[in-house]
């Protein structure tokens, strides 16, 4: 699968929790939790963005691994704004599922990128 479908899929998804989280801190309030997952969902499409201009294989890696776990944090943040009822079912589990996609395709991508460095 090619970086730049992950770069975009990873963008878009930053994209949509920057809306929701706008829309969760201007409906309850919320500061903590919002901020945590910003910081962790916009990080994924930062640290795939990153790696692009690694400056070796080994950089490179590390720069997804980041990424993937910035994912599996997202995934944690999501699942406990859903949990405390700041998220509703239906956006919950499509994020959830855009994220795990991500996750997904970043799995596959450290590991292509590690056995062609062997």
């Amino acid at each position: 699968m090619s970086e730049s479908i992950l770069r975009d899929k990873a963008k878009e998804f930053a994209k949509e929790i920057v809306v929701f989280m706008r829309e969760i801190k201007e409906k309850h309030k919320e500061n903590i939790l919002t901020n945590q997952l910003l910081r962790s969902g916009t990080g994924i499409g930062a640290n795939i963005h990153e790696a692009q201009y690694a400056q070796s294989t080994a950089d490179f890696i590390s720069k997804l691994e980041i990424a993937l776990k910035e994912c599996f944090e997202s995934e944690y943040w999501l699942e406990l704004l859903f949990e405390t009822n700041y998220l509703i079912e239906d956006d919950y589990k499509k994020l959830k599922n855009e994220c795990g996609t991500i996750r997904k395709m970043l799995i596959s991508s450290c590991k292509t990128a590690k056995s062609k460095n062997e």
